[in-house]
């Protein structure tokens, strides 16, 4: 199969009906184009069931893919019985499924990077700019063998020391949970970075309000991985899909906020959006 379209698909967030909306505004063809997912497929939209078994249905036909997000990494925590569901992030639906612990292991199984070619990289929240691209790849690897493990002891260990803000900054030298913590902070709760990559976690506005003092959007500063690909990034409602620079592009509309859902077509660079058709009825 020769693929047609490659789309960058932003944070559904279980906004099932804006995801069927968006596909057939780019009228997705699954025997030709592909989705790139990234990340929090799950969370506070309406029918978070429905979007993983779409979404796995499609990734088992080889047109789509997705990363892992901070959301979807908590919703294989509550599965685990490590984190109690929160009544907003409305992803009970999904344990209590009658296929719930297949879409669970399969959700778990998804990588935290990408790379949809050589010139393209996906990540949830971005990548630090203490980072090569390569680099990023690689780190994710060592979280995603923990995390995908077919001994559930070794996902277990992981979930119980993922959640925690220390250390704020990466280290070759960071060894056991404590490293894959890090590595899973910058690349699915990343926002904020100073100039050595250091991360604080409060800030989620808009570009124009106060940040604290000596910190600023990761993206700011020269990024090592931004010149050998381009970046794709979620996570950040506020960003409402900003095109950063020519070689970074937020893909986060804020759906979930009754805002719009994002897809960008890597062949000529063009995003299509959907306001969430059920915004009336929920914001």
């Amino acid at each position: 199969m020769t693929t047609r379209y490659n789309y960058v698909i932003g944070d559904v967030q279980g906004c099932f009906e804006a995801l069927k909306a968006l596909l057939k505004e780019i009228r997705f063809d699954p025997d030709l184009d592909k989705l790139w997912f990234a990340g929090d497929l799950v969370a506070r939209g309406e029918n978070s069931v429905g979007v993983l078994r779409f979404v796995k249905k499609l990734a088992e036909r080889g047109c789509a893919e997705t990363v892992l997000g901070n959301h979807d990494l908590t919703l294989i925590a509550c599965a685990r019985g490590h984190k109690k569901v929160k009544a907003r992030d409305n992803t009970q639906q999904v344990i209590d499924a009658i296929d719930g612990d297949e879409l669970i292991d399969w959700l778990r199984r998804q990588p935290l990077c990408l790379l949809p070619d050589r010139q393209t990289i996906i990540t949830h929240a971005g990548i630090p700019c203490i980072w090569t691209a390569e680099q990023a790849f690689r780190l994710a690897r060592e979280v995603e063998a923990y995390v995908g493990h077919d001994d559930l002891s070794q996902l277990d260990e992981f979930l119980l020391q993922m959640y925690g803000e220390e250390p704020t900054i990466w280290s070759d030298d960071l060894t056991g949970m404590t490293r894959l913590r890090v590595i899973t902070n910058y690349l699915t709760r990343m926002r904020l970075t100073d100039i050595n990559g250091q991360l604080e976690f409060s800030f989620k506005d808009e570009l124009n309000e106060p940040m604290p003092k000596g910190f600023l959007p990761w993206f700011d500063f020269d990024s090592p991985a931004a010149h050998t690909h381009q970046i794709f990034f979620g996570h950040w409602a506020a960003l409402q899909g900003m095109t950063i620079n020519e070689r970074i592009q937020n893909v986060d509309g804020g759906c979930v906020w009754g805002r719009n859902l994002i897809a960008y077509r890597l062949e000529d660079q063009k995003a299509f959006s959907v306001q969430n058709p059920l915004a009336d009825e929920f914001f």
